[in-house]
């Protein structure tokens, strides 16, 4: 009969609950440009806060630049990058201060621009998760 001890063995898989924002630095970047340094600056507001871009950047490229993630689940809340980068894949949606949702790996920043990297209730106080979502986040 084949042991079962592995079974007993404690996991080395890395946690995937959610991160909260005492546990990372906040504004450590997951990116470091290290080409196309020339081109023009221009500024956005992430979560609020104003931080710089480059002309041309996708929304993705300048948040990751920022920080290690472009947005938190609806959901569970764990930290989202993106998966595929090529628009795809649904990972990397994310809100504007007043609700639109945009594509992060296909939109480019643009001066001005507000975005929200958490799920949050608009000015008006309306959902802006993907559709209604009840108590147990599951969306209807």
């Amino acid at each position: 009969m084949p042991s079962s001890d592995h079974a007993l063995m404690p996991s080395t898989l890395p946690s995937h609950s959610p991160s909260t924002h005492a546990d990372a630095a906040p504004r450590e970047p997951q990116f470091v440009r290290v080409a196309e340094t020339r081109r023009a600056t221009l500024h956005f507001y992430l979560d609020g806060e104003q931080v710089a871009a480059l002309q041309g950047d996708t929304l993705l490229t300048a948040v990751l630049m920022q920080q290690r993630h472009v947005r938190e689940s609806e959901f569970s809340g764990a930290p989202r990058a993106g998966f595929c980068l090529i628009g795809a894949c649904q990972d990397c949606w994310m809100r504007t201060e007043d609700g639109k949702r945009v594509r992060a790996c296909s939109t480019l920043v643009s001066e001005g621009m507000r975005v929200l990297t958490r799920f949050a209730t608009t000015a008006t106080g309306a959902d802006a998760g993907l559709g209604a979502v009840n108590k147990t986040g599951d969306a209807r």
